[in-house]
């Protein structure tokens, strides 16, 4: 039986407004439900008492989790915040306070995804996104470009599109334009359709549609070209608005007698496609409405389009609809004239149409997206682990472990050797993995210099283009310049562990998160704290995606400087090879002591950088030979 999730669909739009992607939104959300899924949608609305009781039902999930679901009749809408007009227009609609609502929402430890739908800011994806902990699902609809987040702030938003773990589009066309800005992999998922009961044929005028939804110039464009329709032409046409407009003073007297405008107090925009025999769309790319043009085929009307990509995809080069140039009114007026006066044309488009209305269906929409669930879902770690291993290291006394250190093997690093194995005894550490850049030297001569301090033979390798990334339990060494995948394969022809350092702070060199997705059955371990990180919010993303993927948690010090060394340990069972230390580590305590940051970096910049050369060889014997003196010493008891 597929596995079941607890869902967030999350929309930046009004719920009360009518919205290509709020109808996406619910569609989708009402077949995950009837399939067994957990589904709660989280949307702005335009009801003041609507996010009041919202707010408290999400307070009240705090302590019980299955009840942010609401009662198992439809999955749960829940206001997040109220919507604030900025015009009198519908879609020109401001959400606001809504990161503290979403993210009390999405702290619900339940959750498995959070599927955020137009994640661009501002608004309640982007917040969802910013705040959220499960696997996240992006989904883009729109073909047009957002100019406050494709150009102003294309880099904020590329950190926050960088925690999707996955990312479906509804055209190629919206895929094409979002590679552009934000490259990545797009799948495209077509909405779905419902198809509409129509009347059987009549020898009423050929009934032409046009619904308010493009941007304003459209229905303009559209009244122009009727305007142009050879007054002998047998046709009638509706204009649908959800404002319920009136037709315009200029507009001509006999046109003006064929043209009804109506609005939702009339009809649906459902009910008036599944009485046109055709639709028509003008938009110049501004605000095209392709979900509006499949429920069009999907109701039977044929379409006269703009000949835009989003347009053309459904409708081919002309099979299942005419087209037109943005801007054309003529041929517009002769695609839409050859559709009333040609009763066989008409006929044929819509056949032709028949295979794409058969694959608009919901449920097609509900396992693609499934799929998508499954897939990413899939990659997660297993949680349990290894019982027979943990059963053997129940009785081992706990040590403490550093993770992450240098010595002058590095070419950042002044810390001999002998300094960094007495100040690791001097601090009560177990167990020290030595990372050196792109060296194994040193840790191979601590393994062999070590008295009483376990020696992990490791290195930090850089790779071509795609951060660095730690071998634990190596024999040879690695050379830098690998790519990510090439190193980590040589990492496990050794039999050692792949652990990934401060993967999210963007002052080191660190693989990007698509690029960990790519190799994310390959990691054994990642850093969740490393005390070296200047901004907080980089640590806290590392926990946040070794927890959604269950990946083996660890830490370590990152010491350039032997000052520094312990400064974070993990407290684990003891271990013997790479088995007993994965299984150890799945189950440690991470300590942390305060240390200054300021100072160990500005220790660091005096013994490898502001002192002269002849001297730093002096500075290293003589601290090698203090290390030495305070080895004999006894260790101090760790509490």
């Amino acid at each position: 039986m597929p596995e079941r999730f607890s869902i967030a669909q999350v929309t930046p739009y009004a719920w009360e407004a009518r919205h290509e992607v709020n109808d996406f939104v619910a569609r989708l959300s009402d077949e995950l439900h009837g399939r067994g899924h957990r589904v709660v949608i989280l949307a702005p609305s335009e009801s003041q008492a609507r996010v009041r009781e919202s707010r408290r039902a999400i307070r009240a999930a705090a302590d019980r989790p299955e009840a942010l679901f609401g009662d198992g009749d439809g999955p749960a809408v829940l206001a997040v915040g109220e919507v604030l007009a900025l015009t009198s227009a519908r879609r020109r609609r401001l959400p606001i306070d809504v990161a503290r609502t979403i993210e009390e929402a999405l702290a619900v430890p339940s959750l498995d995804f959070v599927h955020v739908h137009e994640p661009f800011a501002p608004g309640a994806s982007s917040a969802a996104l910013r705040h959220s902990r499960p696997l996240n699902v992006g989904s883009f609809l729109a073909p047009t470009e957002r100019l406050l987040s494709t150009q102003i702030g294309r880099r904020v938003v590329e950190l926050f599109f960088g925690r999707l773990d996955a990312r479906t589009s509804s055209y190629a066309a919206t895929a094409e334009l979002m590679r552009q800005f934000f490259p990545a992999e797009y799948r495209v998922i077509t909405p779905g359709a419902e198809p509409a009961e129509r009347d059987g044929p009549t020898d009423a005028p050929v009934h032409i549609a046009f619904v308010a939804g493009e941007e304003r110039a459209a229905q303009r464009l559209f009244l122009r070209a009727l305007r142009r329709l050879p007054a002998e032409a047998d046709w009638r046409a509706t204009v649908w608005s959800p404002r319920d407009a009136a037709a315009p003073a200029a507009l001509r007297r006999d046109v003006r007698e064929r043209v009804e405008f109506s609005g939702p107090k009339d009809c649906s925009e459902d009910e008036l496609l599944a009485r046109a025999d055709v639709a028509a769309f003008a938009s110049d790319g501004v605000g095209p409405t392709p979900g509006l043009l499949l429920r069009a085929v999907a109701a039977g009307a044929v379409p006269v389009a703009t000949r835009l990509p989003v347009y053309e995809e459904p409708l081919g080069e002309g099979e299942r609809g005419l087209l037109f140039e943005a801007g054309d009114v003529l041929t517009m007026a002769a695609q839409l004239n050859r559709l009333v006066g040609d009763p066989q044309l008409r006929r044929g488009l819509s056949d032709a149409a028949a295979p794409l209305r058969r694959h608009l269906s919901w449920s097609r929409v509900a396992d693609e997206i499934e799929a998508v669930y499954a897939g990413v879902a899939g990659r997660r770690h297993p949680a349990d682990g290894n019982a027979d291993v943990r059963r053997r290291l129940t009785h081992r006394p706990l040590i403490d472990v550093d993770l992450h250190m240098h010595t002058d093997h590095s070419h950042d690093c002044a810390t001999t050797v002998e300094e960094l194995l007495a100040t690791a005894h001097a601090e009560g550490l177990g167990a020290i993995a030595v990372t050196d850049h792109n060296e194994i030297s040193g840790a191979q001569d601590a393994l062999a210099k070590a008295d009483g301090v376990k020696v992990i033979v490791a290195e930090e390798v850089k790779t071509a283009s795609q951060g660095e990334v730690i071998g634990l339990f190596l024999e040879e060494k690695i050379p830098r310049g690998l790519t990510l995948a090439e190193t980590i394969a040589e990492i496990k022809r050794q039999g050692g562990l792949v652990y990934v350092p401060h993967p999210f702070d963007r002052l080191h060199a660190v693989p990007d998160y698509e690029h960990l997705l790519d190799v994310l059955e390959e990691v054994d371990a990642i850093e969740v704290f490393n005390p070296r990180i200047a901004f907080k919010p980089f640590n806290e993303e590392a926990v946040r995606f070794a927890a959604k993927y269950r990946i083996v948690a660890g830490a370590g010090s990152d010491s350039h400087v032997a000052a520094g060394l312990g400064s974070v340990r993990i407290r684990m069972r003891d271990f013997d090879g790479p088995d007993e230390f994965l299984e150890s580590l799945r189950a440690a305590d991470i300590i942390r002591k305060p240390t200054s940051l300021l100072y160990v970096q500005a220790l660091k910049f005096l013994q490898t950088k502001a002192t002269p050369a002849s001297a730093r060889g002096a500075a290293k014997q003589r601290r090698a030979a203090r290390a030495t003196r305070r080895s004999r010493r006894p260790a101090r008891r760790k509490s």
